[in-house]
């Protein structure tokens, strides 16, 4: 049997995982009884972790207080969440960059000396490139998070990619996370449609709108809408392409953001992907090293052909 004060914090780790406990499953764990489990219960609670009695079978789980507990995390755990505060220190979302740092700090200064070890070599061979772009404010990431979770329409105002701003209703689904980009899948009620929107050019309206009936998504496989909606139908032009390399070839070449893959067999794919410009689309065809054959759209095949008939006659001249 555990001592008492190494027996609470077993406890206390068992209560943090996302599960209702019974008192005779508690004690089992612990190798104690019943009586034992609720003393223990007590003391966790007046050391100010709100642990809940839930009702019909007698069972516990660690709730929300009005202040944050101290948190046990095991080792893994701790690296994982300081490599996180360090990566979000780099910055997606606007303004938290400081307090990742403030969070990180505070995390270091208690980490065993072993795992500060493993956290401090991994940042000792790592280099931070900022990338830049949009970055999404946080009280926009928490509205929609929120609408999701109360099934609540969410109103906000859009600024589309040539500029214009109009405001939108939709049944907000799912947040998306695409390299440094957030995203929001949603039904657009006014268009009657599925929208991909990003989350850097929209402005909620508080407070939302009524609730709804969650809806079926657009897709089983979300995340290869999301890449597929990303990577063409913001743009004038949407291009297929077969690709004479597998799937796996294409993808270490091709972003999510750019285009979406589909395998056809071992040794061709489909790609998708869009632009505003036909020139940067066929010189980002050009620049792949591996075969290809485009479908669509017709004005591309056609500006190809153009741009190939040029560029043989340039060599022809200095030949």
């Amino acid at each position: 049997m555990l001592e008492t004060s190494g027996r609470l914090l077993r406890l206390l780790s068992l209560l943090q995982t996302p599960r209702d406990w019974t008192g005779t499953e508690l004690a089992d764990r612990l190798e104690v009884d019943v009586r034992t489990v609720r003393r223990d219960i007590d003391k966790l609670r007046n050391l100010g972790y709100p642990v809940d009695a839930t009702p019909g079978v007698a069972g516990y789980r660690l709730g929300a207080g009005a202040k944050l507990p101290p948190l046990l995390l095991d080792d893994d755990e701790a690296v994982a969440v300081a490599i996180g505060l360090r990566t979000a220190a780099g910055g997606t979302i606007t303004g938290i960059e400081d307090s990742s740092l403030r969070a990180l700090t505070k995390l270091e200064q208690v980490l065993p000396s072993r795992l500060r070890h493993r956290v401090s070599l991994l940042q000792s061979v790592t280099v931070t490139v900022r990338a830049g772009g949009a970055t999404v404010d946080p009280d926009t990431l928490t509205a929609i998070a929120g609408a999701i979770r109360d099934s609540h329409r969410l109103r906000f105002d859009y600024r589309s990619h040539d500029g214009t701003t109009s405001l939108r209703t939709t049944e907000p689904h799912r947040l998306a996370h695409i390299g440094r980009r957030w995203y929001l899948i949603g039904w657009d009620v006014d268009r009657a449609d599925w929208r991909t929107y990003r989350c850097d050019r929209l402005r909620p309206r508080i407070p939302t709108g009524p609730r709804f009936t969650p809806r079926e998504g657009p897709d089983v496989d979300l995340s290869g809408y999301v890449s597929r909606g990303v990577a063409s139908s913001p743009y004038r032009y949407s291009a297929r392409i077969t690709l004479g390399v597998s799937a796996e070839a294409a993808a270490d070449r091709i972003a999510p953001t750019i285009g979406a893959i589909e395998a056809v067999d071992d040794e061709s794919c489909v790609l998708r992907t869009g632009s505003d410009s036909l020139d940067e689309l066929a010189v980002y065809l050009a620049t792949f090293g591996f075969p290809f054959r485009v479908h669509e759209p017709p004005e591309l095949i056609a500006h190809i052909r153009e741009l190939t008939a040029r560029l043989t006659a340039s060599v022809d001249q200095l030949s």
